[in-house]
């Protein structure tokens, strides 16, 4: 069984950034080991899509993920650390983050399967 979660987060408004930013999240792009460090967090699907410089990612976990447990692997793993500060260049903090918060988890507010 999954369970989906669903992000936001913006890039800076610059259309070579933008264009930049979504080069490295080609299959070329992609750092491997940032795909090793998803798929071996419990991630099933992880999808981002963009609109403006918008981002809006899309994560299906198993029962073996953990938010924790994804950070404290994250945080020691040289290789992320440098991704997710390469990434950090291109992207901005959404206007009611708080510290240094990044992706926002979103709250489903309708699901046509309940109705």
């Amino acid at each position: 069984m999954t369970t989906r979660h669903c992000f936001a987060l913006d890039l800076k408004d610059d259309p070579e950034w933008i264009s930049e930013y979504k080069k490295y999240h080609t299959p070329a792009g992609i750092w491997p080991e940032v795909v090793e460090s998803i798929v071996g967090a419990g991630i099933e699907t992880l999808e981002i899509y963009l609109i403006g410089n918008r981002l809006f990612m899309v994560m299906d976990i198993n029962n073996r993920f953990s938010f924790a447990a994804k950070t404290i692997a994250d945080l020691s793993n040289e290789k992320i650390v440098a991704w997710e500060e390469l990434m950090w260049t291109f992207q901005q903090k959404l206007p009611w983050a708080k510290g240094d918060e990044k992706w926002l988890l979103m709250e489903n507010i309708f699901s046509l399967e309940k109705c």
